[in-house]
């Protein structure tokens, strides 16, 4: 044989080779390849066929991708179906989407049935929660993302998040995740170690996690407690949010704790020197301090000299003149300065005095007394009812009748 015909004979059986490991593909087929070439709007797989295949963008993935590049890298190896192909214009088109769609199905029933917690990647924010590619579309509400309220979730965009699969439903393409459940069932359980060795009186170091209308819930070591709006501060709180913020750390006071059911009552003013402690050191008899006026009750005014701290002024203090009801002179609100007459912080007690800081007024002058010894005023001499005294015959005859005698002369 002729060396020309040997080389023929061997370029013949290479060209048989080569045919024989081009793989078969038809549409409907998976297959298996790598990632070649990515373009914004697709990528090129190789297969092993005479021509690369072709991933759209919107194949790459179960939920939105804005390029393909947010979805595969090259290199990477991926399970596809063919969608089509056309050897005349070598056009294969692949779907990665498919397939991941079909293998994801069966492992979230399992999932789902197992109550498995499992980690995913929110790949998009949108309106009412997120979504995750977990080879089916998975939504999360907002209401499931965490266990406490959030008002913005724009930062949430490729957070890994640990779920559970709360509704599946095949024939619809649903599949619902909680992340919120996964987060209370590890709140729960730690709560449940923690309150084992909680003890009443004992004192901590919490953070305000959330406020309330009727108080502040407060993390002590993974679990909340309530502290009550009337446990917040000595003086009368109207809204938690006057005086707390959320992630504020304060110290509390545990007041009560019920295992059963689940619940712990904590303190902040407790663990804090009350306003009758120090009200010995702050306040003394005679001292003359300023106040409000906080209620008027029939017997007298109360009256706060210090915040927790209120004293009587008994309605015999209030004025030095005499009043039927405190009303008539206090107002609740008024400010006014006090006495301080007595302290007894034991007894949380002080009584204090409004009129011995001011003046007593200067006594009215009194009326004249009348003269009862007096001599009765003497009747006019000219009465013919009344007898002349001896002082008052005086008055000669000649004087009387003076006149008439001398017409006799």
């Amino acid at each position: 044989m002729s060396e020309e015909n040997n080389n023929q004979e061997t370029t013949e059986v290479t060209n048989q080779e080569a045919l024989e490991q081009v793989v078969s593909v038809n549409k409907g087929d998976t297959v298996t390849g790598t990632i070649v070439k990515i373009e914004d709007n697709q990528a090129y797989v190789s297969i092993g066929y005479k021509y690369d295949g072709i991933i759209p963008v919107r194949e790459l993935s179960s939920v939105h991708v804005d390029s393909a590049a947010d979805a595969v890298q090259v290199g990477q190896e991926v399970e596809c179906k063919v969608v089509s192909i056309n050897d005349d214009k070598e056009s294969l088109v692949l779907s990665k989407r498919a397939i991941d769609s079909e293998n994801a199905w069966e492992t979230l029933e399992q999932r789902f049935e197992a109550g498995e917690v499992f980690e995913v990647t929110v790949s998009d924010v949108v309106k009412g929660g997120l979504v995750a590619d977990v080879g089916a579309r998975g939504f999360i509400p907002a209401s499931m993302v965490e266990r406490h309220f959030v008002e913005d979730f724009s930062d949430y965009k490729g957070r890994t998040l640990r779920v559970k699969v709360k509704e599946l439903d095949r024939e619809n393409n649903k599949v619902i995740l909680s992340q919120k459940d996964v987060l209370e069932a590890e709140y729960e359980a730690n709560k449940q170690s923690i309150m084992e060795n909680l003890k009443e009186g004992q004192e901590l170091t919490g953070t305000v996690q959330r406020l309330t209308q009727f108080g502040a819930f407060v993390d002590v070591g993974g679990v909340d407690g309530l502290v009550h709006v009337s446990e917040i501060a000595w003086t009368h709180v109207d809204k938690p949010a006057d005086v707390l913020s959320e992630g504020d750390e304060v110290k509390v006071k545990v007041l009560r704790v019920d295992p059963e059911k689940g619940k712990i009552s904590l303190s902040i003013k407790a663990a804090q020197p009350g306003p009758w402690e120090s009200a010995a050191d702050k306040f003394h008899t005679g001292d003359v301090v300023t106040g409000e006026v906080k209620r008027l009750v029939t017997f007298g005014a109360f009256v706060e000299i210090a915040p927790g701290v209120e004293g009587l002024v008994h309605i015999s203090q209030i004025s030095h003149k005499h009043i039927g009801t405190p009303q008539e002179v206090l107002e609740e609100g008024q400010t006014v300065t006090v006495k301080v007459l007595d302290v007894n912080p034991s007894e949380k007690r002080v009584s204090l005095s409004i009129k011995e800081t001011e003046e007593a007024p200067a006594e009215e002058p009194k009326a004249p007394r009348e003269n009862k010894s007096k001599a009765p005023k003497q009747e006019e001499i000219n009465n013919p009812n009344v007898s002349l005294s001896n002082q008052g015959m005086n008055v000669t005859l000649g004087d009387l009748f003076g006149d008439k005698l001398s017409k006799f002369k």
